[in-house]
Order: structure tokens, then sequence, then C-alpha cells
């Protein structure tokens, strides 16, 4: 018995043969494509040669005449527009702009006129009644407002007229007869008509610390002092005047006055000793004296 060993080859794969009929008909087909494209080019060559040149018209001509700068330099290209400007309408940039005075026939309106309504408390109906020809008198002359008092609705009316010189005076009027119904001195509410900056501020003591009985009472103690003695020296060393009405704290000056009084009012009802309030306005008030110098 003969036993044949077979050795596999290590050489790479026979590659398959290739049709030669269909080689030899694709390669007559791409020789077709090429001569029909180029039959296609050479025809478009010869219809541009033979197509004429192209001429603008007349208004576009005159259009594009009309575009070009006058003095013929286009050299800058698509990017430069050249405009004319007089420069002698435009405003110089250093200047501010002049404007003529309002005249005073124009800062009076036209309209009807403004009144306003301001309550009376009970308390303060008789004060009114005799201090009555101190506010009547500020009223008419420095403002030229309108002035009655309403005895039945318990207030006092005020409006405008044609002898109201500025648009603030209804507002002037109205904040100087309130100060006076929350218990101000007609002397100290006058300033409210003499100077722009004087303001009025009001708020309660339950707005600073919720108290009750003899706390509150003795809040107010510490704020009015003996004789009003504390109430006193915080008014001198702010420079503004102090209303205490029951629960309620009125203060009358600047702004800035208004803060320092406030501030120690606030002292006082949180429980801070008077002593140690007299020191802090001490420092204040020579703040004050250093700043007006």
């Amino acid at each position: 018995m003969v036993v044949v060993h077979t050795q596999p080859s290590t050489s790479a794969p026979a590659a398959p043969k290739k049709n030669r009929r269909s080689m030899k008909k694709k390669t007559d087909s791409t020789k077709d494509s090429s001569n029909d494209l180029n039959d296609v080019q050479d025809g478009q060559d010869a219809d541009m040669e033979e197509s004429e040149p192209y001429e603008p018209s007349e208004a576009v001509q005159k259009a594009a005449d009309a575009a070009i700068v006058e003095n013929g330099n286009v050299e800058g290209g698509e990017d430069d527009v050249m405009i004319d400007i007089d420069t002698d309408t435009l405003p110089s940039q250093n200047a501010a702009p002049a404007f003529p005075p309002l005249p005073a026939s124009a800062q009076r309106t036209n309209l009807k006129s403004e009144t306003r309504r301001i309550p009376i408390p009970p308390h303060r109906m008789t004060p009114l009644k005799k201090e009555w020809v101190n506010i009547f008198g500020p009223l008419t002359e420095m403002l030229g407002l309108q002035v009655r008092m309403n005895v039945q609705r318990r207030c006092v009316e005020i409006r405008t007229s044609k002898a109201t010189k500025e648009v603030g005076s209804l507002q002037k009027g109205a904040d100087f007869v309130k100060s006076f119904a929350l218990g101000f001195d007609v002397n100290d509410a006058i300033a409210l008509l003499r100077l722009d900056d004087l303001y009025l501020d009001s708020f309660e003591i339950k707005d600073v610390k919720t108290l009750h009985g003899d706390h509150l009472s003795r809040a107010i103690g510490r704020i009015a002092g003996q004789d009003g003695k504390t109430k006193f020296t915080i008014e001198n060393a702010s420079r503004t005047r102090i209303v205490l009405a029951d629960t309620k704290i009125h203060i009358l000056g600047s702004f800035q006055n208004i803060k320092i009084a406030r501030d120690a009012i606030v002292s006082l009802i949180l429980g801070s000793p008077p002593g140690k309030v007299y020191a802090g306005l001490r420092t204040v008030s020579a703040r004050m004296k250093q700043r007006a110098l």
C-alpha cells in the first residue's frame, strides 16, 4: 500500500481570469462617450465665438455715469464711498448745546386748577382757628394759592390760581398745612415754604420694636426725657424739630439731619441709656461743625 503526502503551497492564490469580451465592450463604450463630450464642447465654443459682445443700454450707461464720483477717483474700489457734507450745518462736537430760556408764560399751565384737601385732626381744629391768620397769609402771599377752611369736613382746601407762579407751589402749601396738622409750630412749619431741602418723616415705635404696656410707656419716656430734656437735646444737636404724638414720631428737617435724629430716637427705643445717646450726638454735632467750616 502506497501513501502519498501533499504539502500546502505558500504562494498567493491565482487571480481569476477576466473575460476578454466584456473588457473590450467597456473600452469601446468609454471611447464613444468621450468623443460625444468633445463634440459638445466644440459646438459650445463655436456658438460663443459667433455670438455678439454685450452692449449696455443707454439707461444703464447713464446710471453708471451718475454713480461715478465727479473727480473720477475710483481707485479705492467698491468699499470707498464719498459723501459731500456741508460742514457749516453740523454742530461742533466740543461746544455745549445752547437753548433759549423758557419764558414765564410757558411755565404756566392753562389746564384746570388743581385742588388739595388736607384733613385736620379734631384736637388741632382749635389751634388752627387761632393761628388761621398766620397760615392763610403765607399761602396766599408767598405761593399765590386760594385757601379756605371747611369746618364741616374738618379740612383745609387749597387750589391753584392765576397768581400761582411755580408748579410745586401746591405741594409746598399742602406740606405746610400738613406739618401744622401733625403738631409743629407755625414758625417751624413755615420753613417748608422758604427752603427747598426740608422734608417730613413719620414713623411709629412699633416699626422699630414691638412693645406693650409699661415697656411702651418707658420707651416714650426715654425719648422725651425729664421735662422734655432729651427731645430738646436731639433737636438742637441734629437741627431738626420733633413731635411726639402718642406712639407716632414726626421729624421735620433736611434729609441728613432727619437721619441723625432718627438714629438717636431708635437707639432710645431699643433701650440705650440717654448718656450714651448724648455722647453719640456730641460727636455727630462736632463733625457737622467741622464740615460747616
